[in-house]
């Protein structure tokens, strides 16, 4: 049995792993820290031949916004089965917070 992601997931158990590995493969460059440590994925949802993810940022201003997306996509390209679509979401609601940082990356903030 697999542990539970640091975030919503709702799909095949065999994808839970790959899919995690592939997203915290993805570092934030402001931060050099994966998004999943950082606390940006919101949830992951597979359903209709699809990977739908759901991320923010920390700041509406992210000047890296569009290359994380990019690597997340790239990514998890690698992760799924080469038929699965994939699409990944920019969502503000609930905003990002210190909060859903893990322990780990809030002890590489030396909070």
């Amino acid at each position: 049995m697999t542990m539970a992601p640091p975030y919503p997931y709702s799909g095949p158990e065999a994808l839970q792993v790959p899919i995690e590995r592939a997203l915290r493969a993805v570092v934030d460059p402001e931060l050099a820290l994966s998004i999943v440590d950082v606390g940006l994925v919101y949830g992951v949802t597979l359903r209709d031949g699809k990977v739908h993810v759901s991320l923010t940022m920390t700041s509406v201003a992210c000047p890296v916004a569009d290359m994380i997306l990019d690597d997340v996509e790239a990514a998890l390209d690698g992760a799924v089965p080469a038929d699965m679509a994939i699409e990944v979401k920019l969502v503000w609601q609930p905003p990002w917070s210190a909060e859903r940082m893990s322990a780990e990356g809030k002890a590489f903030m030396g909070w």
